[in-house]
């Protein structure tokens, strides 16, 4: 056949493609958001940039509106920008989007279980029993903030070795935060030269770095095609399977010691309500969500936590002045003799200010994780068929400019009054809203305060070069901003 042919009908295919989504799109009852033009195979990937997503959704918005539609290659996801959209969805209508929608790459490294990514019943037993079995081992309570507090005086003796040479900070915060969730979940800390330790926070800092390569952005638009091909997104399953190997000797050794009448941690607790519900042949607790919930703890106790502090600092070596203000605020509101402890965030508005100021600035998740709608769902003037993925898009409602003046700026007043206290906002969404908020959001404020104070307690942070030159700017992908790397020197106060 001539070239000529071949163009052709190359043409009517993809014409015929587009009438079809035309019609199905208005046989559908009720009105569609809308979105820019949708093409065959690809969606809307050449309206999108893969390498920074939340800005193309920005420019999208501004042309459609506060809710529109894009497509990932074939996928149809509904996008919600701004407070409003978001808080109506998240809060208002919690129910109809409490669904947990998944980009193929999530699906890939996390196969729909465990408490991020399972849906319906799964879900709700799983979270239900998490977020109670969880408390019983101290979340929220005074005994895990004494673990924070041991853990953080660890770090600051381990800071103190360094003998202010200057050195990237990334692995002393990783291990000092996974320590915490560890201790909740296995029952115990690990040594910090604990090899098979050390060798997990390498898998996990692997994945954070190669999660921005342009293979693993395209793999959510043209998942058939890469999941044949070889790159960075079959390396992070790979981490993936070994860090799950890593947890499933974790458990077998559970197994073997367990004592049904003294649960030690929350494996034992897992494998308890396993045993009690081994008659039950349509039983959520399994070997697999065992597996995948306590990956899920580890994940979500590790990265968002240890990403913030390590963000933070970046932020305060580009700005001594800041550092300089918290240093005051703790010398007079706990001086140099005892701990931090949560008692006295009431009594440090500055430094409060600064930690909620990091965590709206960086930006952790622009995009959320994905939610689903659980049935077809009225929103505003449109229709959202059940099972449509959403985006409500956290970014969004952090950089708002009428709740946050110059949001680009790190500015820790966001969060002050004029008389210096603490000053609350609805907009502040770091953690997600709605039933599908952080099981973890008061673990990590905890840990963010007391790892902070505990720090700028014991240390002066000294950049390794002219601090005009600090880049604070994130390294942006579509699932995490990231920090820069960084060397700093701790100089004992």
């Amino acid at each position: 056949m001539e070239p000529l042919g071949m163009t052709t009908i190359f043409l009517m295919t993809c014409f015929s493609c587009l009438l079809f989504s035309a019609w199905r799109s208005k046989s559908r009852t009720g009105k569609q958001p809308p979105g820019p033009l949708t093409l065959p195979f690809v969606g809307n990937m050449l309206q999108l940039n893969p390498r920074n997503l939340p800005q193309s959704l920005e420019e999208l918005s501004k042309k459609y509106g506060p809710v529109f539609k894009i497509h990932l290659g074939p996928k149809e996801v509904v996008v919600l920008y701004g407070y409003d959209a978001v808080k109506e969805a998240l809060i208002d209508q919690a129910d109809e989007f409490s669904g947990r929608g998944t980009l193929p790459l999530l699906d890939k490294l996390f196969q729909g279980t465990g408490i991020v990514t399972s849906n319906g019943e799964t879900w709700k037993q799983l979270r239900r029993f998490a977020l109670t079995t969880l408390r019983d081992f101290g979340m929220g309570k005074k005994s895990i903030e004494d673990r924070i507090q041991e853990e953080a005086h660890f770090l600051v003796e381990r800071l103190k070795n360094t003998c202010e040479r200057p050195f990237n900070p990334n692995k002393f915060l990783i291990h000092a935060v996974s320590n915490i969730i560890c201790s909740i979940v296995f029952g115990d800390r690990f040594d910090y030269e604990d090899k098979k330790f050390q060798t997990l926070i390498e898998l996990l800092e692997e994945n954070n770095k190669i999660q921005n390569s342009i293979q693993t952005q395209l793999y959510n638009f043209l998942p058939r095609v890469l999941e044949h091909l070889p790159g960075p997104h079959q390396t992070m399953v790979k981490n993936i399977e070994a860090v799950d190997k890593f947890v499933s000797e974790i458990i077998m050794a559970h197994q073997e010691s367990l004592d049904p009448t003294c649960p030690r941690d929350f494996v034992d607790a897992f494998l308890i309500k396993m045993e009690q519900e081994k008659g039950n042949a349509h039983s959520e607790f399994t070997t697999e969500t065992l597996t995948r919930t306590t990956l899920d703890l580890f994940f979500a106790g590790t990265g968002t936590t240890s990403n913030s502090l390590r963000y933070g600092l970046l932020i305060l070596l580009k700005y001594p002045e800041i550092e300089e203000k918290i240093h005051k605020e703790i010398d007079h509101v706990i001086g140099r003799d005892r701990s931090p402890c949560m008692a006295d965030r009431s009594q440090m508005p500055y430094t409060d200010a600064v930690i909620h100021e990091i965590q709206r600035f960086i930006d952790f998740l622009p995009l959320n994780v994905p939610h689903a709608v659980t049935q077809d769902t009225k929103f505003r003037d449109y229709l959202i068929p059940k099972g449509t993925m959403i985006f409500p898009v956290l970014r969004s409602v952090l950089y708002d400019s009428k709740e946050f003046p110059n949001p680009e700026q790190f500015d820790p007043g966001h969060f002050l009054n004029a008389n210096g206290t603490f000053k609350k906002s609805d907009y502040f969404m770091p953690f997600s809203a709605g039933k599908r908020i952080c099981a973890g959001e008061g673990l990590a404020r905890m840990e963010l305060f007391i790892f902070f104070a505990a720090i700028l307690q014991n240390f002066t942070l000294k950049p390794v070069k002219d601090r005009k030159d600090i880049d604070i700017s994130p390294i942006i992908s579509s699932l995490a901003n990231m920090p820069r790397l960084y060397e700093v020197s701790f100089l004992p106060r």
